[in-house]
Parts: structure tokens; C-alpha cells; sequence
């Protein structure tokens, strides 16, 4: 959850829902009128966040200021356990986008290509100063929010549906294989590859010995 790498520009995630956008705003802000780069900020945020006041703060100084910023909702349809028909009036996170006069487009968030397009045209208009944009790429949450989630907010038809027929990876490997790009048995065989690396880097995490107490503060404060 907390990754971060200054050096490949990831500022880090943070644990309070929707502050990462206004880090993002600010990282803008600094490539504007410090650094004067064309570097353009891109923050990550679930449907639940544009209901926090940060969401409306931040997008409002952005569109104030002309920020090179892509706000990217990953609108996978629930808060938690409230859906996004429930918590919002519109029916579209874009929609909120008017409000302060900036571009905003609704995308298939399960589409590669698609998510591609429509971030590349706004790195685009944000560095040819055209400021920021919202792009909400609608997608859906597999698991629960949490472990041990009971999930009664949504029906096991619904999960199913989402994970039979709008799998992100399989769509896109179906697409790579209509391009001739791949051939299904090499696709195969990539998928077999990663689920044995996924289930070796399991196997290695549960049979190694837990940390040693002396390890507690290895990489918690700088310096």
C-alpha cells in the first residue's frame, strides 16, 4: 500500500482516502512554476474518494491554476460496502468534472487500450498547458474490501460476471491473439509461467523464518 520510488517519480500512497490527490496537485504545482518541466502529476483514487473534501479542494486549485494533473478515479462501483449509485446524486464520477470547468472522459477501466488513449491524450492537453483532467475508468473490485469481508452488500452473480467476462488481462490477451501478436498456447503458457512464480514466492514468504525483534525499525525513518 505504501510504495514509493522519488527517483522513478512515485511519491508514495497514503492511508487516509483521497489525500493522495492532493500530493499530486501539489507535485503539479511544483513542476509549474519550480522545476518548470513538462511533468505531468497522476493520481490513483477509488469511486468512494470524490466524496472527500480533499477530491473537490484539490481538482477546484488545479482547474484555478492550470495544473498539468490527471485525476484517475478507478471507479470499481463500491466504498467499501456503498455503492456508487447510492453515495452519488450524478450518475458518472466525470460528471463532477463541470463543476470547475475542466475536460473529463468515462472509460472502460478494463480496457488497456482504452485507459491508455484517454490518459495519453490528457498527458497531452496537460503538457500543451491545457490544464488538468478527470478520467474515470470504470473497472470492478474482485475481493472484499477487507479479509474476512462477508460481501453481503453485492451478489456472488454479480462478482461472477465481472470476473468471467471483463477480466482485464484476458480481454486484452484475447485482443493480442485478434492481432496476431500472440498465439493462444503462447498465452498459455505466460499464464501458466506467472501462476508458478506467484505460488514459489508464496511458498518461499511461508516457510521463512519470522523477522528477529532487532529488524523492527529496518526502513522506517529516513537517515
Amino acid at each position: 500500500m505504501h510504495i514509493a520510488d522519488v527517483e522513478a517519480g512515485i511519491l508514495g500512497a497514503n492511508a487516509i482516502v483521497g489525500d493522495g490527490i492532493g500530493i499530486a496537485v501539489g507535485a503539479a504545482l511544483a513542476c509549474q512554476i519550480i522545476k518548470h518541466t513538462d511533468q505531468v502529476a497522476l493520481t490513483f483514487f477509488g469511486d468512494g474518494a470524490v466524496s472527500t473534501g480533499i477530491f473537490h479542494e484539490a481538482v477546484n486549485l488545479a482547474a484555478v491554476l492550470n495544473l498539468p494533473v490527471i485525476f484517475m478515479c478507478e471507479n470499481n462501483q463500491y466504498a467499501v460496502s456503498t455503492p456508487v449509485s447510492y453515495a452519488s446524486p450524478v450518475p458518472r464520477v466525470a460528471d463532477r468534472a463541470a463543476a470547475y470547468g475542466i475536460p473529463s472522459c468515462t472509460v472502460d477501466g478494463n480496457n488497456v487500450l482504452a485507459v491508455y488513449e484517454a490518459v495519453k491524450e490528457a498527458v497531452t492537453r496537460a503538457r500543451q498547458r491545457g490544464g488538468p483532467t478527470l478520467v474515470e475508468a470504470l473497472t470492478y473490485r474482485w475481493e472484499g474490501h477487507y479479509k474476512g469481508d462477508p460481501e453481503i452488500y453485492r451478489s456472488a452473480d454479480e462478482v461472477a460476471e465481472w470476473r468471467g467476462k471483463r477480466d482485464p488481462i484476458r480481454l486484452f490477451g484475447a485482443h493480442l491473439v485478434d492481432q496476431g501478436v500472440f498465439m493462444a498456447e503462447e498465452l498459455d503458457s505466460i499464464y501458466a509461467d506467472t501462476e508458478a512464480l506467484i505460488e514459489d514466492a508464496v511458498a518461499y514468504a511461508e516457510s521463512s523464518p519470522e523477522p528477529v525483534l532487532e529488524s523492527l525499525h529496518v526502513d522506517l525513518f529516513a537517515n
